[in-house]
């Protein structure tokens, strides 16, 4: 569970760089003064919100090419970010298993979107997975 406590820090992070251009050290920062991590558990948050904005531009196109018929600015913002941090878990976090990443993912969208949520975020990170491999 606190795995993917991290996991959610990282996508609400990335989510407010997304909509309103945050400092992601500030946004971490506020996040954790109402909500504990345990040190591994922040140094794991820090190291996918850092690394996903370092190959965020590899990511999106990654997203893109899959969503065809869904430009980025056209999908929830909620979807593109849980995308966001799976995918660069799936592509870059050597630690990383995928298919856990993928599932918590899921159960991300499942709390935060909408019905459809967890379905086009499936089908896309299947895909990347695909790649990957």
């Amino acid at each position: 569970m606190s795995r993917r406590k991290a996991r959610e820090f990282a996508f609400k992070v990335l989510f407010q760089v997304d909509q309103v251009d945050a400092d992601p050290h500030r946004a971490f920062r506020y996040l954790l003064q109402d909500n504990s991590l345990a040190d591994k558990d922040r140094v794991f948050s820090w190291d996918l919100i850092m690394g996903c904005l370092a190959h965020l531009e590899q990511i999106d196109s990654k997203i893109s090419h899959y969503a065809r018929d869904w430009s980025l600015n056209r999908m929830s913002a909620i979807d593109r970010n849980i995308i966001r941090v799976a995918g660069y878990e799936v592509m870059f976090y050597e630690q990383s298993e995928p298919i856990v990443a993928i599932d918590e993912a899921l159960e991300i969208a499942k709390k935060y979107g909408d019905e459809t949520s967890a379905a086009f975020i499936n089908a896309i990170l299947d895909k990347m997975l695909g790649e990957s491999r």
